[in-house]
């Protein structure tokens, strides 16, 4: 192996090298190869966040402008002042969403107006949809614990039939 491919271990990189549990003393003649420094450094590229609509939306910031969008068309500054966010960033996520087609921009004048594209939505309506039995079963079964609960008088549910005669208690 070429001597270009070997690093050398030394009294400086000493505490990097411990706390990798690589066995480093100042006598030892110790030398790693980029293949085993690398192993240690190991990187998970993430995917560009416009290269789909999925990435886009997995910004929770992102998400909340495109319900805020949902409603009506608007501008960068109602957007801004309506979620609390600062200017650039809107901006830079609004960026994002468009370049992804999930909003529209139009220029009126000197002010841009964003809107929704619902066309590009879809996609994650549909895929989001897959899940749906899965949570309407969570639900009712819910629904029914409940009931179950308050058919028995469990603490703290009341009583899905109250008794029509009742009266409230005055307050002394």
């Amino acid at each position: 192996m070429g001597r270009s491919r070997l690093a050398v271990v030394n009294r400086d990189y000493a505490p990097y090298s411990i706390a990798r549990g690589i066995a480093w003393t100042p006598e030892s003649d110790l030398h790693l190869t980029y293949s085993h420094i690398g192993m240690y450094g190991l990187v998970m590229a993430r995917a560009s966040t416009t290269s789909d609509a999925f990435n886009a939306v997995a910004e929770p910031r992102r998400r909340e402008i495109l319900s805020y969008l949902a409603a009506a068309e608007r501008p960068v500054g109602e957007i801004v002042a309506a979620l609390g966010l600062e200017q650039p960033s809107v901006s830079k996520h609004l960026r994002v969403l468009r370049d992804v087609g999930l909003v529209r921009m139009r220029c009126q004048g000197r002010q841009k107006l964003y809107r929704t594209n619902a066309a590009a939505i879809r996609p994650l309506h549909e895929w989001a949809g897959t899940f749906e039995r899965y949570w309407q079963h969570q639900l009712q079964s819910v629904k029914a614990l409940a009931e179950a609960m308050a058919r028995q008088g469990a603490p703290g549910f009341p009583s899905p039939n109250p008794k029509p005669d009742a009266k409230p208690k005055e307050k002394p």
